[in-house]
């Protein structure tokens, strides 16, 4: 039998092997740590792929003091360098545009949208010691998946496909390549990276940050490890229950139309998130109460619900990815991809993904990056409008985020 004082002892060494120290949040340390074997080394979201869907369009991806330009080529391919004039070091381009070439302000020198040196002004005065590789523009190793643009500044890197394995295994089939922005925003805020990608890749919070949404779900979940990346997802319940409805938190009696439940869920996201729900799976949802009756099984509601948006989202030439029930269940219900990257993936129609980066050599304050994507039919996507927000004086995500919003500020704080 087990001492005391073997219990206490076991117990010291679990917290000195497996607690998260403070200083992984707050040290300059640590993070100069993370700018030299993170950073520099993993793969990571530099853009969407119709961020730049014309030759000539590219994008800045900068993490600490790094940048990156991705761009498309003339020949439409997607390619990225260091943001860098390799003479003196200059940053050649800005946020995002569209260019014919790339030109350093500083000297002029011309650079073609494959990274070749197309001009060196006065280039015979270096007496013809530059080479092709001394002046092309450096590149940066590059990936695509779902829509998605990684890029990594190790060229020894493993490969994406290699690194997503357990992600690209679940989701695969959904098609996150035909999503299309609803909208992009990016705020200033004034937490560590880490601190505010953690408040998304949990649902452990929803019971007392969200307590609106304990209307409509059973909100226990269970998260897991799955390489380097993780998730969360809920647990199946006892035959014939479902997930939507009352939490049981609430110890109130449950209704037995599931109708409610179903469509109280979505009209609650679609008014406070404007992600994940669309105003197309909504409407479709609410046939549920002319074509379903009220004491239907919860499976047939929920079945019925699933139908009615494939239809309208076909019917409106959006398209539908084939998944089956079973896929959908292991396919989990929000993703970490390592190292900082979240998204929730429960509606089809709808997903919301945020990307959090460190903000300079900033330790409490971050870049974080939230986007609604949703599958449109062709041309019907939006214009692409990033809305951007140097602090978080005023902000108003809406009232879901509003509510994350005011953990992070005093986790970092606290």
């Amino acid at each position: 039998m087990e001492s005391k004082q073997d219990r206490s002892a076991r117990r010291a060494s679990y917290r000195r092997d497996h607690m998260v120290g403070k200083h992984h949040y707050i040290s300059r340390d640590f993070a100069e740590r993370e700018e030299k074997h993170l950073w520099n080394n993993v793969w990571q979201v530099a853009c969407r792929e119709e961020e730049i869907p014309n030759p000539g369009n590219y994008i800045v991806y900068d993490i600490v003091d790094q940048s990156i330009v991705v761009t498309r080529g003339q020949d439409g391919e997607i390619r990225a360098f260091h943001n860098v004039c390799p003479h003196r070091g200059r940053k050649l381009v800005g946020r995002e545009g569209t260019a014919r070439e790339f030109v350093c302000g500083y000297h002029g020198w011309r650079f073609a949208l494959t990274g070749e040196c197309t001009r060196v002004v006065d280039r015979d005065d270096w007496g013809g010691c530059l080479t092709d590789a001394d002046i092309n523009l450096h590149p940066v190793t590059l990936g695509r998946w779902g829509g998605f643009v990684f890029i990594n500044m190790n060229p020894d890197c493993e490969p994406l496909d290699e690194f997503l394995g357990p992600v690209k295994e679940r989701c695969e089939k959904f098609e996150f390549e035909n999503l299309r922005f609803r909208w992009y925003r990016t705020v200033i805020f004034p937490a560590n990276w880490k601190v505010v990608l953690e408040g998304f890749t949990e649902a452990y919070h929803v019971q007392q940050t969200h307590p609106q949404l304990l209307e409509f779900i059973e909100d226990y979940s269970s998260s897991g490890s799955f390489g380097r990346h993780g998730a969360f997802w809920y647990p199946p319940l006892a035959e014939g229950a479902s997930r939507f409805t009352v939490s049981s938190r609430l110890n109130r009696e449950r209704d037995p139309d599931t109708r409610k439940y179903v469509i109280g869920y979505q009209e609650e996201m679609e008014a406070t998130l404007k992600a994940m729900v669309t105003p197309r799976s909504l409407n479709a949802t609410k046939r549920l109460l002319s074509e379903v009756a009220a004491d239907a099984p919860s499976a047939e509601v929920l079945g019925k619900a699933w139908q009615f948006q494939r239809e309208a989202a076909i019917e409106d030439g959006a398209g539908w990815p084939t998944v089956t029930p079973e896929y959908i269940r292991e396919s989990k219900t929000d993703w970490h991809v390592f190292p900082n990257v979240a998204y929730l993936h429960s509606n089809i129609d709808g997903v919301l993904f945020y990307r959090s980066r460190p903000n300079g050599h900033d330790v409490d304050s971050c870049i974080f990056d939230v986007w609604s994507l949703v599958r449109y039919a062709p041309g019907k996507a939006p214009p692409l409008e990033r809305e951007f927000f140097p602090d978080t004086e005023d902000l108003d995500f809406g009232k879901i985020l509003n509510q994350d919003f005011a953990n992070l500020k005093e986790v970092q704080k606290g």
